[in-house]
């Protein structure tokens, strides 16, 4: 019975209600919340706005998966490959961390660039290591150098991660 961080996908600005009812029902969640300066025209006041926009993070066995699936608000788990996408401890950390320290923090989608190195995350060649060669459309060309051999393989980009 281990514990995992997943995603959850909820209503539009619903997250920090549902954070606040998975909490009232015992269940660990985090809505990472982005410090914020906004202007009104007699003042300035800091504000926290969630950082993902409908998403919120719980920390769950499988079997607590369903009491979570109904709490209002929520919509379902984000999946990745047909089951629950797990979330790393250190990545909720570095996210705990980064909003703690910084304000006005933006999230910006990484494109991916001819020669970076990245991570294969899904599919037969999982956890390999290999070189952006080319991208056309939503599929990259990566080389992926093993055993004395350079195999290309054109692989969907959402299967990859910046090393």
């Amino acid at each position: 019975m281990s514990h995992k961080w997943l995603a959850l996908y909820t209503k539009p600005r619903w997250e920090k209600k549902v954070a606040q009812l998975l909490t009232q029902k015992g269940i660990e969640s985090y809505c990472p919340l982005n410090k914020v300066r906004r202007k009104w025209s007699d003042r300035v006041k800091l504000v926290e706005e969630p950082l993902f926009k409908s998403y919120v993070f719980v920390r769950i066995t499988d079997e607590g998966r369903t009491e979570v699936r109904m709490t209002e608000g929520v919509i379902n788990f984000v999946y990745w490959n047909g089951k629950p996408a797990i979330v790393k401890d250190k990545e909720i950390q570095t996210i705990q961390r980064f909003l703690d320290e910084h304000e006005n923090v933006r999230l910006e989608q990484m494109e991916l660039q001819p020669g970076q190195q990245v991570r294969i995350i899904a599919g037969p060649l999982m956890d390999r290591d290999g070189k952006v060669l080319e991208i056309k459309n939503k599929v990259a060309r990566v080389q992926i150098e093993s055993l004395g051999y350079m195999l290309v393989a054109d692989i969907d980009k959402n299967k990859l991660i910046s090393n």
